[in-house]
């Protein structure tokens, strides 16, 4: 498939195979830009202070502070290129072109300096069994432009219908955000309630980080676009600490299904994009997953929940 062919498909072709090697090296590119976000902002509960934004174009940090001025960070997925901008006009541009984790590393940190930017981050990769470092890993190296192209896609559409989804609750909810570490796009509703002390164990990632991440009662879910347990990109869907019967809700679309081995429900990304309508298909699975787990920890949905947002129709107060 080419990039004219899909330049206006909003759940374009995936498979996670074809394109391995470049998401996996996308990932640590990822993770390199969203460490200098990390560096630089304060701390925000649940780590949203780190997470990367879609954007028309890609994948953006957002301001990230800098003294008096900010900068910002952006995947461009439409030209190919790493914009690094400053908010006194500046600009620095790195083509996204095969090249190694390191050659980037070290490309994106002599962007930074040149531009006046002092930063260091901390260039072991989070949330990967076995690990190499940035500065090190020449194995990683791979960028198909086109299949890059594609997944910013399926974010674009799974970041719309997320936002959608989020419209319905007026509880604590995070934005949509893209979360370099695991690398997937994600939003997440609060009961308002303590959760269980979290027992931590995420491959190198502090257990601090987790159990500050977990604190709370919630439901999440997201896209990924597939590796280590499954092979296919996915929509998923769990709640911490997992209510009993949570496992065997039943759920829809028909082709979602609780993984035992991930314990959480999973969409398969096809699925969607092969239904009549993926949007309301993606809806369903959200919020059927979500009642699955308010209902079995009995949070208190009538004064949490409303209905849909509508564009330009202010919400009636009773």
């Amino acid at each position: 498939m080419t990039g004219s062919s899909h330049r206006r498909e909003p759940w374009p072709e995936l498979p996670y195979a074809a394109w391995r090697d470049t998401c996996e090296t996308l990932q640590l590119w990822t993770q390199i830009v969203g460490k200098v976000r990390l560096v630089r902002t304060p701390w925000l509960n649940h780590s949203w202070h780190v997470a990367l934004y879609v954007t028309a174009r890609g994948l953006t940090t957002s301001p990230i502070p800098d003294g008096a001025r900010t900068f910002q960070i952006d995947f461009d997925f439409l030209d190919h290129v790493l914009v690094i901008a400053t908010s006194d006009g500046a600009q620095r541009r790195l083509p996204l072109k095969p090249q190694s984790v390191a050659a980037f590393y070290a490309a994106v940190m002599a962007a930074l300096a040149d531009l006046g930017i002092e930063v260091t981050i901390d260039d072991m990769p989070n949330e990967i069994a076995d690990p190499t470092r940035f500065g090190d890993d020449r194995q990683h190296a791979s960028y198909d432009a086109d299949a890059a192209q594609r997944f910013w896609r399926v974010l674009a559409s799974a970041d719309r219908v997320f936002r959608q989804f989020r419209t319905a609750f007026l509880g604590k909810c995070s934005p949509v955000h893209f979360f370099w570490g695991s690398f997937d796009l994600a939003v997440t509703r609060f009961s308002g309630r303590r959760a269980p002390l979290h027992p931590g164990g995420v491959p190198n990632l502090p257990d601090d980080v987790a159990q500050e991440a977990y604190s709370h009662e919630v439901s999440s879910a997201g896209f990924w676009p597939g590796g280590g347990a499954i092979d296919y990109p996915a929509f998923y869907s769990y709640a911490y600490p997992a209510p009993d019967g949570f496992a065997s809700a039943r759920v829809k679309p028909d082709a979602a299904f609780f993984s035992k081995d991930l314990g959480e429900f999973l969409l398969p990304y096809d699925a969607v994009r092969s239904a009549p309508s993926p949007d309301d298909a993606l809806l369903q699975f959200l919020q059927t997953t979500y009642e699955a787990a308010a209902d079995g920890a009995k949070w208190d949905r009538a004064a949490l929940e409303c209905a849909q947002g509508k564009p330009g129709r202010p919400r009636r107060v009773s």
